[in-house]
């Protein structure tokens, strides 16, 4: 039973670094999703921005056209004035020219604004072209190291599995499904060591009992509380992982 489960854990290292990867690999792709949400939303700002530039030259224009038929009216008004005898007739004709007077200066004063804010537009429309033109040619780069980055963690994954699926030839087929079944659910270790009578998987004491049963290693047996599967460690690990944390204690000491 040993033995086989020594296989299984064999597979697991490789199934940790394949995950690691594909993690590695969300992140990187998750890189390229934001890099193209920032080129579509500068592009969006520019065909908006532009967009509004187009508008406020075709509102000057259209103001520009009632200046003109005002200013016709204006000197039409003058003409008739001067053929007219009557002072009441006067008097209603300078009043209207009055009105298309007052009419003509505020659509003046419109188109002087308009003309204000299309040249603070335009201004606008172009810091985010240059923005856009600097992003375009800034994330190119940034897109090319990502996208070979995904193929080196491609590559890697692929000699992984490879070396994995060989391995996977000479594991115990029932021992195998059990141990790919709880991979499939938890996407982390499901075979742990105990250590100090704990679980290293859930973090949780366990009984002397199971602790004992764990030592004897004739079958496979399950954490009670987060179901992984239990070893013991060997006594050279054991030492190895101890002799270890003296070591780094040391190092802090001397620090």
């Amino acid at each position: 039973m040993q033995e086989a489960l020594k296989v299984i854990i064999d597979i697991q290292e490789f199934d940790m670094k394949m995950i690691r990867l594909m993690r590695l690999k969300k992140e990187r792709q998750k890189e390229l999703q934001q890099i193209e949400a920032l080129r579509k939303e500068l592009h969006l700002q520019f065909e908006d921005k532009e967009k509004e530039v187009g508008e406020l030259g075709k509102m000057i224009i259209v103001h520009e056209q009632k200046i003109q038929e005002v200013t016709a009216k204006i000197k039409r008004i003058e003409t008739q004035q001067a053929n007219i005898k009557k002072a009441d007739e006067f008097t209603a004709l300078t009043q209207e020219m009055t009105t298309a007077e007052r009419e003509k200066l505020t659509l003046e004063q419109k188109v002087s604004d308009l003309v204000d804010k299309k040249v603070a537009e335009e201004e606008l429309l172009e810091k985010i072209k240059s923005s856009l033109k600097n992003s375009e040619e800034s994330s190119q780069a940034l897109e090319k190291e990502i996208q070979a980055s995904i193929e080196m963690i491609n590559e890697e994954g692929a000699s992984l599995k490879k070396q994995r699926d060989v391995l996977a030839t000479t594991a115990n087929t029932e021992m195998l499904t059990i141990y790919e079944r709880l991979l499939r659910n938890k996407k982390d270790r499901v075979i742990v060591p105990i250590e100090n009578r704990t679980c290293s998987g859930c973090h949780i004491v366990l009984t002397a009992q199971h602790e004992n049963l764990v030592r004897k290693g004739e079958n496979l047996v399950f954490c009670e509380h987060c179901s992984r599967i239990h070893y013991w460690q060997e006594v050279e690990e054991a030492a190895e992982a101890a002799s270890g944390t003296k070591r780094r204690r040391r190092r802090f000491a001397s620090a």
